[in-house]
């Protein structure tokens, strides 16, 4: 099988093209952490300080920022007098009405959940900061907020909160 001369040269060029651009995607992730030189850190429990006690979410925010800080770092975590120190507390936990219909019901709710956070860097202070994230999640007013709803509202909140505090935390942009 041939092929004329300019055509593989274009062919080429292309694959070379492709493969140069997909080599440079490697060179900078969006979520590359800057540590410095810690190698540790702790998450305290979040305690439920939020009007609405919904059970159970204190513990698995913890567990959220944990497992994102551990997968997207070399850090280990520690119980205790770890390099890089999180705590807080979550602060609202609510659900709202958003958009109505033409009979002035509800058409969609949203879940808030928003989260005090005090990071410390012991190794290097000047980085330290109290800042609240907060995140929502919108879904159909037919539906209750319980069951696969509920865990889905929740996951996707968590995401969202753990990767805004990874990010202003341990990422420089």
């Amino acid at each position: 099988m041939t092929c004329k001369k300019s055509s593989c040269i274009l062919k080429t060029g292309i694959i070379i093209a492709i493969l140069l651009s997909l080599n440079s995607c490697g060179i900078y992730k969006f979520n590359q952490a800057n540590v410095g030189s810690a190698e540790t850190f702790q998450v305290n429990f979040f305690q439920n300080n939020a009007p609405i006690v919904e059970p159970g979410i204190d513990r698995d925010f913890t567990l959220a920022l944990q497992d994102l800080i551990q997968n997207q770092t070399s850090l280990s975590l520690v119980n205790s007098n770890g390099d890089l120190i999180y705590e807080g507390e979550i602060t609202q936990y609510y659900v709202a009405p958003m958009t109505a219909t033409s009979n002035d019901r509800a058409a969609q709710q949203r879940l808030t959940i928003a989260v005090n956070v005090r990071y410390f860097n012991t190794l290097e202070p000047e980085k330290d900061f109290e800042k609240t994230f907060s995140f929502y999640f919108d879904y159909d007013a037919n539906q209750q907020l319980v069951g696969p709803v509920r865990d889905e509202a929740i996951n996707e909140i968590y995401l969202r909160l753990t990767q805004d505090i990874f990010n202003e935390s341990l990422t420089d942009w």
